[in-house]
């Protein structure tokens, strides 16, 4: 398991591709440890470059 930060997103698709493979983990095991580190690397990216913002209230 090699856990980097994700930069761009050719290395969000990659995270996504890996997260499939991991995703249903056993709990406790090595793949479901990177599952979560890959979850969490991959809601950091989303956030910070395709964040939600809430719409005003113009009334």
């Amino acid at each position: 398991m090699v856990i980097k930060p994700i930069r761009n997103d050719n290395e969000l698709k990659d995270a996504f591709q890996r997260l499939e493979t991991v995703f249903q983990a056993e709990p406790g095991t090595p793949e479901a440890d990177e599952m979560e580190a890959l979850v969490t690397l991959i809601e950091a990216y989303e956030n910070k470059h395709y964040a939600i913002t809430p719409l005003s209230n113009k009334s």
